[in-house]
């Protein structure tokens, strides 16, 4: 970190960091990151043209399903580009409110994707404890508030960041710890008090990624309530079967989170290049794994994606 004696607000440079030690091969180790990225926007495109085009599915889970799509081709959209730069470019410079916006966006994304994964745990709930109304609770008009809401709690949860970033003085040259701006490594190249912006960070994360993890929980062990009480095992299985897709996305998505919280805790310093691969996993392998998840355990899915390839054939012919 440069010296806080020539400190500024809202003028500052950072300084992206990739892989420590392995900067001579940035060109080789970007190509399965860039990969990952390209692979991430195509099936997500994809998944959102499919629900969009097959009338087959338009039900709550695949509605829930596009914004999951939506909310990864943001944050691919929101992380590709300084990835791009940085490996490609050696363009390591970020000027402060580019940097800001970056940061914004990257958590807003993440928040509406958590967000997302609880409204489908929801939706899971409902259709196994109450199978016959679950058209007349999950409407349309329903799950177009529950997106609304889900969205504008991403907004107003992350919109004093950027704000409260300003009034902080930072060296002119930070160097940051990743390949593009988060909020918790902003404040902790800051020179002047960031209690507030720490406490702002926790009550954010709290409200979000905390309490969507408490209550998804709380759904799969209403779930599980639910399932123990069906008489015949075939049954139990069907219903369990229907929430795998589900289960295997949110461990996805949460656990990459947590074992880079606990690098960050224990051995960051240690293995500087382990804590980088770790934090570029927490935001490649979302986006990059749900479509191929909803792919192999998507019945619907498959089908739609067969029926389209067959037109196709059949248009080319």
């Amino acid at each position: 970190m440069f010296s806080c004696n020539t400190s500024t607000s809202g003028h500052s440079t950072f300084l992206l960091t990739g892989f420590p030690g392995l900067e001579a091969s940035h060109h080789w180790v970007s190509i399965p990151v860039n990969l990952t990225c390209v692979v991430s926007i195509l099936g997500n495109s994809i998944i959102l043209l499919l629900i969009r085009t097959d009338p087959a599915l338009h039900e709550p889970m695949y509605f829930f399903l596009s914004m999951l799509a939506a909310s990864d081709l943001g944050l691919s959209a929101s992380t590709f580009p300084t990835m791009m730069w940085l490996f490609w470019l050696n363009a390591r410079e970020l000027p402060f409110d580019i940097c800001a916006a970056q940061m914004f966006f990257i958590h807003a994304f993440t928040y509406v994707e958590s967000g997302v994964l609880l409204a489908m745990a929801f939706d899971r709930f409902v259709a196994i404890r109450e199978p016959l109304h679950y058209a007349t609770i999950l409407t349309h008009s329903a799950m177009a508030r529950m997106g609304a809401a889900i969205l504008v709690r991403a907004v107003l949860l992350n919109l004093p960041g950027p704000i409260l970033l300003r009034r902080l003085l930072f060296p002119q040259i930070s160097v940051l710890s990743h390949c593009y701006c988060l909020h918790c490594d902003l404040v902790g190249l800051a020179c002047s008090d960031t209690q507030i912006n720490s406490l702002v960070g926790l009550v954010s994360i709290l409200f979000s990624l905390g309490l969507d993890s408490f209550l998804i929980v709380l759904s799969y062990a209403l779930i599980l309530r639910t399932v123990v009480s069906i008489a015949s095992p075939g049954e139990r299985l069907k219903a369990l079967n229907t929430c795998v897709s589900h289960l295997c996305i949110v461990l996805i998505f949460y656990l990459p989170k947590l074992g880079l919280s606990v690098l960050h805790r224990v051995e960051k310093h240690n293995y500087p290049a382990l804590a980088v691969l770790m934090a570029n996993l927490h935001f490649l392998v979302p986006p990059f794994m749900n479509p191929i998840v909803y792919c192999i355990k998507s019945k619907q899915i498959r089908q739609g994606l067969l029926k389209r390839f067959k037109r196709k054939r059949v248009d080319v012919s």
